[in-house]
């Protein structure tokens, strides 16, 4: 049989909100990255994880891209999927 499909939610520290859906995936966390870059522009990295353990490995992996790409600084959210 089917997984019902649902939407979820995620509602970030500064008031944003994602929505997502409608999936069937087994999703629980939401993750965001907000790169400042030297020229003052921003760029915004966003996904999904089945855990938080899962969203919270993107925190290294962010660091790394960090020095790569020469962002001044990121913030690195994670926060918990509500279903609708």
């Amino acid at each position: 049989m089917a997984r019902k499909k649902r939407y979820l939610t995620a509602t970030m520290a500064d008031g944003y909100v994602k929505t997502i859906g409608p999936t069937a995936a087994r999703l629980t966390h939401y993750w965001r990255i907000v790169a400042h870059l030297h020229d003052g522009k921003t760029e915004v990295f966003w996904g999904h994880a089945s855990s938080a353990k899962d969203a919270a490995a993107k925190a290294a992996l962010t660091e790394q891209a960090a020095r790569r790409h020469g962002w001044q600084h990121y913030e690195f959210e994670v926060v918990a999927l509500t279903e609708h």
